[in-house]
């Protein structure tokens, strides 16, 4: 049975948002979005929960702070450094931004991988690594794509599915709206 480890990734700009996406409220709830992203890391099997971007006000201490390897580098520079510093076979990753993904959702992620391969779902022409698994043998490629200046997520799951590191699969209809992100103020409920 492979380990995990789980990252929620919180440190974009939110300059389309115009304000704290991680602060958010969701709609119908008392939870902020941070809260009801963790609420889904939660509900799975892990080992360690990271948290990629500046702290915020009550973030429980089960959250382990970590700094980007490289400053503005975008999401790979939060993958590379839980990679470094995880304890175990794979990294679950989450984005803060994607409302209405399920930890069902990421449970049959789960159940898709191996210790030595992650699972990334794609959605038409395009990876959705945001809500993905990676094995911590990716981190050699992400260390090598972030050297370059290489920061798309996109070059790197399909190098990483190119080397069997993650297999890929089709979202289907249902599925996508999951990947709905809250970018800008229109995209929110």
């Amino acid at each position: 049975m492979p380990s995990f480890s789980a990252v929620l990734l919180a440190g974009g700009k939110s300059k389309r948002m115009g304000r704290d996406k991680a602060l958010l409220p969701v709609p119908n709830s008392n939870l902020l979005l941070w809260q009801r992203q963790l609420s889904v890391l939660e509900d799975l099997q892990l080992d360690e929960i990271f948290w990629s971007g500046p702290p915020r006000p009550g973030l429980p201490d089960l959250l382990r702070i970590v700094e980007d390897v490289v400053s503005n580098a975008g999401p790979l520079a939060g993958i590379c450094a839980c990679l470094n510093l995880m304890t175990s076979d794979l990294l679950i990753v989450l984005a803060i931004d994607l409302p209405q993904m399920s930890s069902s959702f990421m449970k049959d992620l789960q159940g898709q991988c191996s210790s030595e391969q992650g699972v990334v779902p794609h959605n038409g022409d395009f990876f959705e690594p945001l809500a993905a698994i990676y094995p911590k043998r990716i981190r050699t490629i992400a260390q090598e794509h972030l050297g370059e200046g290489r920061h798309a997520l996109q070059d790197l799951v399909q190098k990483a599915a190119e080397q069997n590191l993650v297999r890929t699969f089709c979202v289907t209809e249902k599925q996508r709206e999951l990947f709905q992100n809250w970018n800008e103020p229109k995209a929110r409920p």
